[in-house]
């Protein structure tokens, strides 16, 4: 009698309303996790091992913006699947790592370059890793993708892959390059290659390749600056075959639409600061739309900037700090931004995130200081949980999961009312 009446047609409709329900709120509490307020700086946790040096090697996978990879100073490969809300060692490490690259065009390659120890490798998204072959003993600085080539560049030249694991010299063997950027991701692919004026005074020099990296020619844009820290090419445009080009030297950052036969400044002159950039990323598939980030170079005029016209305007995202020592950029339309930053002053390395909707940036909460503000009456851990509680970003979410279960009970209550009257 018992079990015909639970298994009973108003039975099953209770128990498919809770199922329902329940349902909403455990989503409502899963998307909290992985959701961040509209263009709002949002602390992550900090990065397990970093120390006080700055962070330089972050990389978001270009097919799930919740999995981050990062090196920490210890030279350790750290890894989240949500958004940088906890961290997990993926390999541990003594050499330090000089930068890391997803693949985007190979889903779950990413690779790790390393200052004297060649280059790590990963098919899983960089929960697992092992050594690459044919680049031991190399300071490996950066890495660029084309359809079925991945190129590095070396304190001894590009090398050139087809899988990113096993790795031959290619040529600028006499060379320590710095920056790489695919032009053209189809076979025969077009690359461009930078490193440092070679002699003190002298111009910086670019290099082009039309043939997959077999042959170089030199390139003299009259860029200011000693040193190339960035290359980045983007999506084509709607007209046309050339991909836009941005260099960031130690002293500006240039654009050229003509495959680097000529540059255009981007900084100077009310636009962009002069100071060096070391971040450049392009927004999916927007030729006109990119961000570009600055360290500074200790001298305060770092930052973080967009522009949606090709470099026209700019407009800064307010980073909580100005020093920008790493930038990852999702593989989405309002793409979400992990950031690193560095305070020289007191070496404090802190990682953030920001979901970029186009909306006017908004700073994270305020923090209370002691020293400004004077001496404070003592909160009880209560009284501080409470308050993390209600300036949560994830409230609403909370809310709704714990209405969804308020209505779960509510229903229970009814039924056995019901039964019993």
């Amino acid at each position: 009698m018992i079990i015909g009446r639970l298994v009973s047609l108003p039975g099953r409709r209770l128990a498919a309303t809770i199922g329902a329900l329940w349902l909403i709120g455990v989503n409502a509490l899963n998307v909290a996790a992985g959701t961040v307020p509209d263009s709002t700086w949002v602390s992550l946790q900090p990065l397990p091992g970093q120390g006080r040096t700055a962070l330089f090697a972050l990389a978001v996978d270009p097919f799930n913006n919740q999995v981050v990879v990062a090196a920490n100073s210890q030279g350790s490969l750290l890894r989240t699947n949500n958004g940088g809300s906890s961290w997990t060692t993926a390999r541990a490490g003594k050499t330090t790592i000089n930068t890391l690259s997803f693949s985007p065009n190979t889903v779950g390659l990413v690779l790790a370059g390393t200052r004297g120890g060649g280059a790590l490798a990963s098919r899983d998204g960089g929960a697992t890793w092992s050594a690459a072959s044919g680049l031991e003993g190399r300071s490996v600085r950066v890495f660029a993708f084309g359809l079925t080539l991945v190129v590095a560049g070396t304190d001894h030249g590009v090398y050139t892959s087809a899988d990113g694991f096993t790795w031959s010299p290619s040529a600028l063997a006499g060379l320590s390059i710095s920056a790489l950027a695919v032009e053209a991701i189809h076979a025969p692919v077009r690359l461009v290659a930078g490193g440092d004026a070679q002699a003190a005074g002298g111009t910086l020099s670019l290099y082009q390749s039309l043939d997959s990296g077999a042959t170089w020619k030199q390139l003299n844009p009259p860029i200011a600056g000693t040193m190339t820290l960035k290359l980045t090419a983007g999506p084509l445009p709607p007209v046309g075959n050339i991909r836009p080009l941005l260099v960031g030297t130690n002293t500006g950052l240039f654009a050229s639409n003509d495959n680097g036969a000529s540059f255009n400044p981007l900084s100077g002159g009310g636009l962009l600061p002069t100071t060096d950039y070391t971040q450049v990323a392009f927004i999916t598939t927007h030729f006109d739309r990119f961000y570009a980030a600055s360290d500074g170079g200790g001298a305060g005029s770092g930052g973080l900037w967009r522009t949606n016209d090709a470099g026209q305007t700019f407009t800064s995202l307010r980073p909580p700090q100005a020093a920008v020592t790493a930038l990852a950029v999702s593989n989405d339309e309002q793409p979400r931004l992990y950031v690193a930053t560095f305070q020289p002053a007191t070496h404090l390395v802190s990682l953030w995130t920001y979901h970029d909707t186009g909306g006017t940036p908004v700073g994270p909460p305020p923090t209370e200081s002691s020293t400004a503000s004077g001496s404070r009456a003592g909160h009880t851990s209560e009284d501080s949980t409470l308050g993390r509680l209600l300036s949560s970003p994830q409230l609403p979410y909370i809310g709704l999961g714990l209405g969804a279960l308020a209505v779960v009970l509510t229903a229970i209550a009814a039924h056995l009312r019901g039964r019993y009257r």
